[in-house]
C-alpha cells in the first residue's frame, strides 16, 4: 500500500526490527518438524512479532505458522498475499492506512485516509481477506471523545457501503492509553461499541485486543460475552509485559478462549505477543493453550 501514515509505518518497522534483538536465534532447526493438527474451535492467526529472535524471511514465517496450525497472518499488505496463499494462510487483518495518532477521529485526516482505506478494502476482497484494520487516532485538548466519536461515525458511514458490497469487515482496534499508546482515543470497549451501534453495519466491528483491554478495564470474559456481536477479531498477549502468557502473567487464556469459542465466534484470534525465548516452541505452546 502507498502513502501509509508515519504511525502505521512505525508499527511495520517495529515488526521488521524484531529479528535483530540481542541473543537472537539465527536460523530454523535443520530438520523440519511434523505439522501440528489443532482442534480448530478457534481459527488462530499470527503477527510477525511472534517470530522475534529468528532471522526469518516472510516465506519462512508463513511455512512455520502453517506447520504449527495457524490459519492466518495479521498486518500484512498485498505484496505478501501470494506468499501467504502458497502456505494456505489468509491475510486475516489487512492494514487500512489510518494511524494510531492520525486516525479517523479527526476530520482533517479523512481526505488522506479514505483513498488508502478504499484501496485496502478492494485488495482484501480480491484476496479473500476478511478484515481491514482501522485506527481511531489520538486525543487533543480541542477534540473531545464525543467529537472524535461523531467524526469517526461520519467517516465510517461513507465507507461502509463499499465494505458491505465487497464483504470485508472494518475492525476498529481498541488499544491501551495507559502504557503503550498515551492519548489513543479508542481505549475502552464502551467507546468502540457505541461507534459500532451508531454506524449500524455488519461490516463495522472491533478488533478486541485482550492485552490492551486487560490494562484499561479488565473483566475480559464478561465484556466479551456482553459485546461479542460487535467484535470481529481478537489479539492476544500476556500482561504485564506483552509477552507470552505463562505463569508470570495474569490472564487465563484457557478460560478466555473457551468463552470465545462457546459463543460461536468464527473470526480469527491472532497472537501479537513478543516472545522472550524459543519463538517456535513458544508459539506452539501459545497455540496449544488457545486450542480449546
Amino acid at each position: 500500500m502507498r502513502n501509509v501514515p508515519e504511525a502505521s509505518l512505525s508499527r511495520r518497522r517495529f515488526f521488521s526490527s524484531l529479528a535483530v534483538a540481542a541473543g537472537a536465534v539465527t536460523s530454523l532447526p535443520a530438520t523440519a518438524a511434523e505439522p501440528v493438527v489443532r482442534r480448530g474451535r478457534l481459527k488462530q492467526g499470527v503477527c510477525r512479532g511472534v517470530f522475534r529472535g529468528l532471522k526469518l524471511s516472510l516465506e519462512d514465517m508463513c511455512r512455520e505458522a502453517a506447520r504449527l496450525g495457524a490459519k492466518g497472518m495479521d498486518l500484512v499488505g498485498p505484496d505478501a498475499f501470494p506468499v501467504l496463499k502458497k502456505y494456505g494462510l489468509v491475510p486475516s487483518m489487512v492494514p487500512g492506512g489510518s494511524g494510531i495518532r492520525a486516525g479517523i477521529n479527526d476530520k482533517a485526516n479523512h481526505a488522506a485516509i479514505e483513498p488508502r482505506l478504499r484501496e485496502a478494502i478492494k485488495a482484501a476482497a480480491a484476496a479473500g481477506a476478511p478484515n481491514v484494520i482501522v485506527l481511531a487516532g489520538g486525543r487533543r485538548p480541542d477534540l473531545t471523545d464525543e467529537q472524535g466519536l461523531e467524526n469517526s461515525v461520519l467517516f465510517l458511514n461513507r465507507i461502509k457501503p463499499m465494505a458491505e458490497d465487497l464483504g470485508v469487515t472494518l475492525c476498529l482496534e481498541l488499544l491501551n492509553s495507559k502504557v503503550n499508546h498515551p492519548g489513543y482515543m479508542a481505549d475502552h470497549t464502551a467507546w468502540g461499541v457505541e461507534l459500532c451501534k451508531r454506524v449500524n453495519s455488519p461490516r463495522v466491528k472491533l478488533l478486541y485486543d485482550i492485552y490492551h483491554m486487560q490494562i484499561m478495564e479488565g473483566d475480559i470474559i464478561r465484556t466479551i460475552r456482553e459485546n461479542i456481536r460487535y467484535i470481529g477479531h481478537f489479539h492476544t498477549a500476556g500482561n504485564p509485559g506483552r509477552h507470552e502468557f505463562d505463569e508470570t502473567q495474569e490472564l487465563n487464556y484457557v478460560a478466555i478462549c473457551r468463552a470465545i469459542a462457546d459463543l460461536g465466534f468464527d473470526g480469527f484470534l491472532s497472537h501479537e505477543y513478543t516472545p522472550t525465548r524459543d519463538p517456535l516452541g513458544t508459539l506452539d505452546r501459545m497455540m496449544r493453550i488457545c486450542d480449546v
